[in-house]
């Protein structure tokens, strides 16, 4: 992946360690010296950086301490960011975990980000802010996906209210204007096909001209369909070339 993306254009990655589920791919560095060892010569060769490590889904049974070893590995590789996933009901404890991960992050420099999704008990801009701010620790962060923001009727008032430091980084992807209608359509557009920015009906950029300038523009966008066809790199590369259309055509 880390080769694929230099050949490709772009600056940096974001590997998921800890698979989602049975059928997504996860690449558990803490477990594999010789994943590891290659994925750092990867990164050395390539100059890319390491930007996050993902998912940690929250869940009311997680064992937070058990998470050092993944953190460690990230850490070590120069990421800057933890994704996490909402999957517990109660919001308090909810919160509590969210905050206990970001100190278990901070001594290796990293932050944690809770990304909100609309089959969630937090399934939008407005409760993900609730959540991050009873959390209470300075390297907390929200990450906003623009499909996930769509999907959820998130508003672009709610976006221009949310504190700029918690926004270092967001998904932006495209995706048709018509929404699935139920929970198994949105996670098969979420996991299995998305479009390139610009090529949807997501107007990403209203999205976008409302982050911070800080905030760093990545890429989730899976197509499933076109991967098994053209094969991974091409996939990469028409991305990268959709996402610079669509950025330079947003008014500066």
């Amino acid at each position: 992946m880390v080769r694929v993306a230099a050949r490709t254009g772009y600056r940096a990655v974001g590997l998921r360690l800890i698979a989602v589920n049975r059928d997504s791919p996860g690449y558990p560095l803490m477990n594999d010296a010789v994943m590891m060892r290659e994925t750092r010569a990867a990164l050395a060769d390539t100059g890319l950086r390491l930007s996050d490590i993902e998912l940690v889904q929250i869940t009311p049974e997680i064992d937070v301490a058990a998470l050092e070893s993944f953190i460690a590995a990230g850490g070590s590789l120069g990421a800057r960011h933890i994704i996490t996933a909402p999957y517990d009901s109660d919001h308090a404890r909810l919160s509590d975990r969210l905050g206990a991960i970001a100190n278990l992050a901070k001594p290796y420099g990293m932050s944690a980000l809770l990304e909100f999704f609309p089959w969630t008990t937090v399934p939008d801009l407005a409760t993900v802010a609730e959540v991050v701010t009873a959390a209470s620790s300075l390297n907390i962060g929200i990450l906003v996906d623009t499909l996930h923001f769509n999907r959820s009727g998130s508003s672009l008032s709610q976006l221009e209210s949310i504190p700029p430091e918690w926004l270092p980084m967001a998904h932006v992807c495209d995706a048709p204007s018509e929404k699935p209608t139920t929970i198994e359509g949105l996670l098969h557009t979420a996991r299995a096909e998305r479009l390139p920015p610009g090529e949807g009906g997501i107007d990403i950029a209203a999205v976008l001209t409302r982050l911070p300038h800080h905030t760093q523009i990545t890429l989730e966008v899976p197509m499933q369909r076109l991967t098994e066809l053209e094969g991974p790199e091409a996939v990469a590369r028409r991305v990268h070339h959709a996402t610079l259309r669509c950025l330079a055509a947003i008014p500066k």
